[in-house]
């Protein structure tokens, strides 16, 4: 059983998005901090360029389309990758609710040889974690117990999730 809770991260967040990242447990590292600790020295550019594209999605621009590799996960779901380049190899895996909130979760480099992040057990577990992620936090806003705050900003209200079973 593992526990989580959403936190924002205010140094991305702006006035055009928010952006939240994921703490499991008791831990203090969110798994944005594990991505960039896990990829950071083998793509350096590229996670330097994730930071910034964070940077412009909370302050300047939102969370726009064509930051995102959509339909990652199920339909309806949010579950997507953010990339600097299209053309790039590291995934990071979020879910976006418009263009004012992004859940970023963790990723990995998908290599050329995979076709689908199935074929890499790293990336089918991160991907996965967040479609189930996605279902609790839809759950929680039909039963209310998530509410968006005014400016649709902010999720408000219980942002802790629990039982998910790591197979």
């Amino acid at each position: 059983m593992m526990r989580c809770r959403l936190v924002k991260l205010s140094k991305f967040s702006g006035n055009k998005a928010s952006v939240y990242s994921i703490i499991l447990n008791n831990e203090t590292e969110t798994l944005l901090d594990k991505f960039l600790k896990e990829n950071s020295n083998l793509h350096i550019s590229e996670t330097k360029d994730i930071l910034k594209r964070l940077m412009t999605i909370g302050h300047k621009t939102g969370a726009r389309t064509t930051f995102f590799k959509e339909f990652e996960g199920k339909l309806g779901d949010g579950v997507c990758a953010l990339y600097d380049e299209p053309n790039s190899h590291l995934r990071l895996y979020c879910i976006k609710y418009g263009t004012q909130i992004i859940i970023i979760g963790n990723g990995g480099p998908k290599s050329k040889s995979i076709k689908a992040l199935q074929e890499d057990d790293k990336l089918k577990e991160e991907n996965y974690f967040l479609r189930w992620l996605s279902g609790q936090i839809t759950e929680k806003i039909i039963d209310q117990d998530i509410k968006y705050s005014n400016d649709y900003l902010d999720f408000l209200g219980d942002l802790e999730f629990q039982d998910y079973d790591i197979e």
